[in-house]
Parts: C-alpha cells; sequence; structure tokens
C-alpha cells in the first residue's frame, strides 16, 4: 500500500487500489465497505472495499479477518500483508483516503453536506469504481451510516442487479466487511503516523487518539493553531472543538463588505441592480446588452 503520492499532497484526496486478478472478472462476487477515522478531529477518513468471489468466501473467513477495532495493530498489519499477498490470487481491494481539508470544505459548503452524505457517496463510489475495472459485482455487504433500511433503499436504487446488505456491526458479521475495516484501519495508521507537516515539518507529534475528547489532542490543538493561518492541513477544522479553539485562540478576521448593504450611499460600490437601470439618462453595463438580460418585473 503505497501512501507517498497521498503524503505529497495531503490537501487532497487520494484513491488506490490492489491488483485486480482474472478470477475476480470471471465470476459473481461479492463486496465488503467500511472505514476508519470518521471520529477524530485529525487526520483522514480512509474508506475501503474488499472484493473476492461468492466461492472463495469460506477461504477469506479461514484467513481470520475480524472487526478491525478488536485487533491489535500488528494483527491488522499482519492481516493486510495476507490480503495483500491474496490479491494476485483471489482477492482485490481498493481506498479512498479523504484528506482533512476535504471532508472541513465539504461540511461547511454553502450546501449542505452532512458526514453521513459524505460517506454514503464515497461508498458508492467504491462500488462503481470497483465495477468499472471489471469486477462481478453481486453482492454488496455494508456497515451502516445512518439508519440501514433508508441507506439500503437508496444502494438498491442506484444498483438493482446488486443483492444489497447494509446492517450494524457488518464488520463483525461479514468476513469481506472486516477485510475492508482492517485495509481502512491499515491505511489510515500508516498515514498518521507518516503525515508530512508542510507548515512545519518539526512539528510535536504527540497528538494523542485524535479524538475530540481526548485532552493530549485538546492540548496540541491549542498550541499548534496559528493565529493567523488557523491549523495544519491536518486538522479538521469543521469540528466543533477545533471551532471553538480558533473562536479562541484566533484573531478575528474582519470584511469591509460585512458594513455595507446593497446600494450604500457610503460605499463606492454600486448596487448590483443599479446595472440593470433602465431609466432615462440611464446606461446599462456592455455585458447585460450583448447578453440581451432584462430586469424582470413580473414572473
Amino acid at each position: 500500500m503505497d501512501i507517498s503520492t497521498f503524503l505529497s499532497k495531503s490537501d487532497e484526496n487520494y484513491k488506490m487500489h490492489s491488483e485486480i486478478p482474472d478470477l475476480l472478472k470471471d465470476g459473481p462476487c461479492c463486496l465488503g465497505i467500511d472505514e476508519a477515522g470518521r471520529g477524530p478531529v485529525l487526520g483522514p477518513m480512509v474508506y475501503s472495499a474488499c472484493f473476492c468471489p461468492i466461492s472463495k468466501k469460506q477461504d477469506l473467513s479461514d484467513m481470520g479477518c475480524d472487526d478491525s477495532k478488536v485487533l491489535t495493530e500488528e494483527k491488522r498489519e499482519e492481516l493486510f500483508n495476507t490480503l495483500h499477498e491474496a490479491s494476485s490470487k483471489f482477492i482485490g481491494w481498493m481506498t479512498n483516503i479523504l484528506s482533512p481539508n476535504y471532508i472541513s470544505n465539504s461540511m461547511l459548503s454553502r450546501t449542505k453536506y452532512n458526514l453521513n452524505s459524505l460517506s454514503h457517496d464515497t461508498a458508492i463510489d467504491l462500488i462503481r469504481s470497483t465495477i468499472k475495472l471489471g469486477v462481478d459485482v453481486k453482492e454488496v455487504f455494508i456497515d451502516t451510516v445512518g439508519p440501514p433500511e433508508t441507506y439500503q433503499a437508496k444502494l438498491k436504487k442506484l444498483f438493482p442487479d446488486i443483492n444489497i446488505c447494509v446492517e450494524k456491526k457488518a464488520d463483525a458479521k461479514y468476513p469481506v466487511v472486516s477485510a475492508a475495516s482492517i485495509c481502512a484501519k491499515v491505511c489510515r495508521d500508516r498515514v498518521i503516523k507518516e503525515w508530512v507537516f508542510f507548515e512545519n515539518n518539526e512539528m510535536d507529534r504527540n497528538y494523542g487518539s485524535g479524538y475530540p475528547s481526548d485532552p493530549t489532542t485538546k492540548s496540541w490543538l491549542r498550541k499548534n493553531v496559528d493565529p493567523v493561518f488557523g491549523f495544519p492541513n491536518f486538522v479538521r477544522f469543521s469540528w466543533s472543538t477545533a471551532s471553538k479553539i480558533l473562536e479562541d485562540e484566533a484573531l478575528s478576521v474582519h470584511w469591509p463588505d460585512d458594513d455595507e448593504s446593497e446600494g450604500d450611499t457610503s460605499s463606492n460600490t454600486p448596487a448590483i441592480t443599479s446595472f440593470f437601470a433602465t431609466g432615462a439618462g440611464d446606461k446599462r453595463h456592455r455585458f447585460f446588452v450583448e447578453n440581451n438580460l432584462y430586469t424582470v418585473e413580473t414572473i
């Protein structure tokens, strides 16, 4: 799993996948999806898919895959290496690393886009991307985000020819989801460990678990907030913990436009509606004339 490309551009998302053995293209396959790093205020969220022929489900189960949260880091690494070696035979995986910057910008965009919607869209993209690689996906198992019934109906509408199963704790019930969970967790752990702080590569790395409730994490955030530029890209600045620290520690920003209402006579900036004026002596802007744009009086 080569994460160097992401680490060199950690403000952008990065998707990668294993080899795709022919066996995955020659017969019906099952696919599992899970994530790692949904809750932390630090680092990326990683979504992974793992897939294998339906006829090889037992082989995958025999590898000993389990929910990544109940495994030690050493055991996760061991199992991932086993999965990766099997990718030349009958297993494939795909991982999408969602940068902290992307997550925060999405959640603070003008159009409402919460973490559940982002998670759903990422999972949908993994399914579509796997199918584009030629994998014959016939079954999908996903650890739910939000109400499982709603999520399953949404996926079923998009993929009517695929058997969809969305459940709570799917990572502990289905080996193919457990395998995806391991891929996601191993990827995130490696990214966190090898993160490059372009803002200051000598930055203190004692940031604790990365969860908002962790005192060590909170202390690290307060020590590493710049009064002008805010946090490094490692931080999800849309999280309430980070936002509160920005309010307390960073300088406030004053935008001159905040004091100006449209058409304010104290401002030299004309109101936008003035460009549509058609009164005597008024000259309409060339852009509106050439594009035949007029003021709407009635609808």
